[in-house]
């Protein structure tokens, strides 16, 4: 007994796309935990200029020993050039967002993408979103906003930008699943880091610069090591299987937080935040059984 051929292969596709968006998340909090560093002494246009620079030459140097290079020219395509530059103004977006809003409830509104997501997917790609489905994305960002516990007063017509900017995140995921299937994952990657680069570089034209030590470089180095590999998984694991089960997976980047927080400034959560952790694992957990499940009844 198998299961469908097409099923099957919807399966696999999907347990990769989970796999991807979870090492993305890891990929981007090192990289947040390490830009916090050197954004104490450097203007963020800067700041995102440098680190967009190496991040560049470690994705191209990874595209060539791919021999991905050959076909470098295909990065001017017009929904690869589309996505990277909706990429490029939802990162600034939520940025500028930041800058006016606690961080708690800029990252609470910032992880209702799945919501959004699973919306269009539903609309723009025909994907079946069940109740069952919906209640785990549902109860992930419930658990969210426990953990983070945004505070009321907070919120500002701020909220309104970063909820733009969220909502331009969503809309960068779904276009990447309009690239064609052809085009290696690295030159995505690659077209999206010398594009966030090149924005960053006219807006610090702007902010002005200021100086900065090989400490902040080096943090910046390895930062944007972390960035490119975020940026290869994200991109690979929203070309894969079914974007409405992948990306509430995005919630996982919140636990890598807890424990990065812990072990770097040793923060602990309180109770109503524990709840919110649970919470989150449960949901996790139950996506993944109702796909064990789907898989069952797929058998023949």
């Amino acid at each position: 007994m198998r299961a469908a051929p097409d099923t099957a292969a919807l399966l696999a596709a999907n347990r990769r796309g989970i796999v991807a968006m979870c090492v993305a998340m890891a990929c981007f909090i090192a990289n947040d935990a390490l830009v916090k560093y050197a954004s104490e002494s450097m203007p963020t246009a800067q700041l995102i200029f440098v680190r967009g620079v190496m991040a560049t030459m470690v994705v191209f140097a990874v595209a060539r020993a791919m021999g991905a290079t050959r076909r470098i020219g295909e990065v001017v395509e017009r929904r690869v050039l589309v996505r990277s530059l909706v990429d490029a103004l939802a990162t600034f977006v939520y940025l500028v967002s930041l800058f006016h809003l606690p961080i708690a409830n800029a990252t609470a509104i910032n992880m209702a993408s799945p919501l959004f997501i699973a919306m269009l997917a539903s609309i723009f790609f025909r994907e079946q979103v069940g109740w069952r489905r919906w209640g785990g994305i549902v109860a992930g960002f419930t658990g969210v906003v426990l953990v983070i516990q945004p505070a009321a007063e907070g919120f500002n017509v701020f909220s309104l930008v970063c909820l733009a900017g969220t909502l331009l995140h969503a809309v960068r995921d779904l276009l990447t699943r309009r690239i064609p299937p052809g085009l290696p994952s690295i030159l995505v990657t690659l077209s999206t880091a010398v594009t966030v680069t090149i924005l960053a570089a006219v807006l610090s034209i702007f902010e002005g610069w200021g100086a900065f030590g090989l400490f902040e470089l080096g943090l910046l180095a390895l930062a944007s090591v972390f960035l490119a590999g975020g940026y290869y998984a994200i991109v690979a694991g929203m070309r894969e299987g079914e974007a409405s089960l992948i990306a509430p997976f995005r919630y996982t980047g919140l636990l890598w937080a807890l424990l990065l927080g812990f072990a770097v400034w040793g923060d602990t959560p309180n109770a109503l935040a524990w709840w919110g952790i649970a919470l989150l694992i449960a949901s996790g957990v139950y996506v993944l059984h109702r796909e064990r499940v789907r898989a069952r009844d797929t058998v023949r």
